[in-house]
């Protein structure tokens, strides 16, 4: 337990703490509320560079965060200040447990040990910003998935058009321009290619063949891989990809 002469350490620090942060809101808390405009001093924005004007809405931006996160700081302090009118400050929330001097040195705004505090960071994990880091095709296998992935997502967006040119591209057999883009070959909303003509009925039953252009070359590219089989013309890698 806290003897009397350390709550009256903490008391101290805190109420320090409390008119620290009336004092900043007091002075910055009218900055959020200003707009671009005014925060730059012109009567009009027309005759400023869309560059300047934004440094002046980040500005702004920034302004408002901080003010909110000092609001929140100031709740916590009032908060802490009220436990120790009650009594009952020093005390985990959760557990009822003495929290620990040095936590209390570290933060004195603490209500609960760091075993209970809502806010603990789980080991090993990494801000959800650096997911933005990597490629978002980094996240899937697109040889083998089947869901609608970033893969599917991409060849639905290159049908309207990309930065790409047919010297761009390794293949350059595209029946037409709107084949002109990455992986424009892979199948679309299907895995194999046996899926684009045959179906069933909703229950996953009475399986149908439809005969397609489709089947009618997937047929073709059996039978060549068949007759190559039996000449033993088939190399080690067609063997491994054979469908």
């Amino acid at each position: 337990m806290l003897t009397p002469q350390q709550i009256n350490h903490f008391q101290s620090a805190l109420q320090k703490q409390k008119k620290e942060l009336e004092q900043t809101l007091q002075n910055h808390e009218h900055r959020g509320q200003a707009s671009e405009r005014d925060a730059v001093g012109e009567l009009s924005a027309y005759d400023n560079h869309p560059g300047d004007m934004g440094t002046e809405l980040y500005e702004r931006e920034k302004d408002l965060g901080l003010v909110e996160f000092w609001h929140k700081q100031l709740t916590v302090v009032k908060h802490a200040l009220e436990k120790i009118e009650a009594g009952t400050y020093g005390t985990c929330e959760v557990s009822g447990e003495p929290i620990p001097l040095e936590r209390l040195e570290a933060m004195p705004t603490a209500t609960t040990c760091i075993e209970h505090t809502h806010n603990k960071l789980i080991l090993g994990a990494r801000p959800i910003e650096e997911e933005l880091i990597e490629p978002p095709f980094g996240k899937y296998d697109m040889d083998s998935a089947v869901g609608y992935d970033a893969e599917d997502a991409w060849q639905d967006v290159a049908l309207y058009g990309t930065s790409e040119t047919p010297a761009d591209l390794e293949r350059r057999d595209s029946k037409n321009f709107n084949e002109m883009y990455v992986d424009a070959e892979e199948p679309r909303g299907y895995v194999e290619d046996f899926e684009n003509f045959i179906g069933t009925d909703i229950y996953g039953k009475n399986v149908q063949v439809y005969a397609t252009e489709e089947h009618e070359e997937y047929e073709q590219m059996l039978d060549d891989y068949e007759a190559r089989t039996f000449k033993g013309e088939l190399s080690s890698d067609e063997s491994s990809s054979r469908p």
